[in-house]
């Protein structure tokens, strides 16, 4: 028996929008469409459509055939090189698909917004922590607050509802995408290896004793899905993630251990600078180990390496709101790492 679930995943192939797609084909109860600008391979209940959201007039002839769509999750993103420069462009994407997706589909139930602890201003400095979905808004320009702004008026007497997904740093598995931790981790060790090196924390001092936490993609799945289809979240914030706290300085041994490689103290340095010569050395690693061949551009994204290892400053939020909405999973995150780097080893991307 066929469901008349519908859900457009927008960002189809980043880690948010790949987990999230996996996770409604295991469902199996979901007719799924994938929006990006590369496309994807169609299957089952699963299709693409490539799409440029940026042109208002492709998003709504790409579209138009989309009239029995239930769930919109947006989970796209566009990079540029200043807080200022990413409004445009990232509020635009939405709209678009929003504007050609909502007055045809008669039967929409929700718009999930990805967002992030942005939201809190924890890219711009220490913030208040433990972040909460009540904390104030901070000084624009912020798109992710743009975006929510465009769905609470747009939904105003509406059916639908919307909801705004707060994760942390998102661990999974994706290819040539600019916020991927867990493959600046695995390349960055596998190359330290290779290299005969102890694995050094590159981020600043102060970075290596802060407490953090992340969020798991399956685990950010699952909770998307739960949000979406429960009426009690409808038009609200939630705070995504795994549920415990830890430092690197703590953590990083144990990384080093899962690679067999010794550590040395910390030492702060720009990946973006010191790994950009590196390139010939991948491709040596790749002949010699038998790897998937892939391009060095698309296994690692060194300036969120640098982004992430800088926050010399708390950096956790408040969970619990979506806990006591009634969704209990949790992720132990030293395993969640692990298991990922494992993925990578299965799929040939490190030896």
């Amino acid at each position: 028996m066929r469901s008349n679930k519908k859900a457009v995943v927008v960002g189809a192939n980043g880690i948010i929008g790949g987990n999230l797609i996996a996770h409604l084909v295991e469902l199996g109860d979901w007719d799924i469409v994938g929006l990006s600008r590369s496309g994807g391979y169609s299957k089952g209940r699963l299709k693409h459509i490539v799409v440029d959201l940026l042109d208002a007039a492709d998003a709504k002839a790409k579209l138009a055939s989309l009239t029995d769509v239930t769930h919109i999750f947006y989970a796209a993103y566009q990079d540029r090189p200043s807080w200022a420069e990413l409004v445009a462009p990232n509020l635009a994407m939405l709209v678009n698909v929003v504007n050609a997706i909502e007055p045809i589909a008669p039967n929409l139930e929700h718009i999930s917004l990805m967002q992030g602890y942005k939201v809190y201003g924890a890219h711009l400095g220490p913030f208040k922590t433990p972040a909460r979905e009540t904390d104030a808004n901070h000084m624009p320009p912020e798109f992710n607050i743009d975006q929510q702004d465009f769905l609470e008026a747009l939904q105003k007497g509406k059916a639908w509802t919307w909801s705004a997904l707060r994760p942390s740093v998102v661990i999974g598995f994706a290819l040539g995408n600019p916020m991927n931790l867990a493959s600046v981790i695995a390349v960055y060790a596998s190359m330290s290896k290779e290299l005969g090196i102890p694995l050094r924390f590159p981020g600043k001092p102060g970075a290596y004793n802060s407490l953090l936490e992340m969020t798991d993609a399956g685990l950010l799945a699952r909770a998307t899905i739960f949000i979406a289809t429960n009426p009690q979240c409808g038009n609200q914030a939630f705070n995504i993630n795994n549920g415990d706290l830890f430092r690197w300085s703590e953590l990083w041994p144990k990384i080093a251990e899962y690679f067999r490689l010794d550590v040395a103290p910390p030492l702060p340095m720009s990946l973006n600078v010191i790994m950009a010569d590196k390139e010939k050395l991948w491709d040596r690693m790749v002949k010699k180990h038998s790897l998937l061949p892939t391009p060095y551009s698309d296994v690692s994204a060194w300036g969120f390496g640098d982004f992430v290892f800088g926050w010399d400053y708390d950096f956790f939020a408040d969970g619990t709101k979506l806990r006591r909405a009634g969704f209990h999973d949790y992720i132990d995150t030293e395993a969640m790492f692990l298991r990922v780097f494992d993925d990578l080893k299965t799929r040939k991307i490190i030896p």
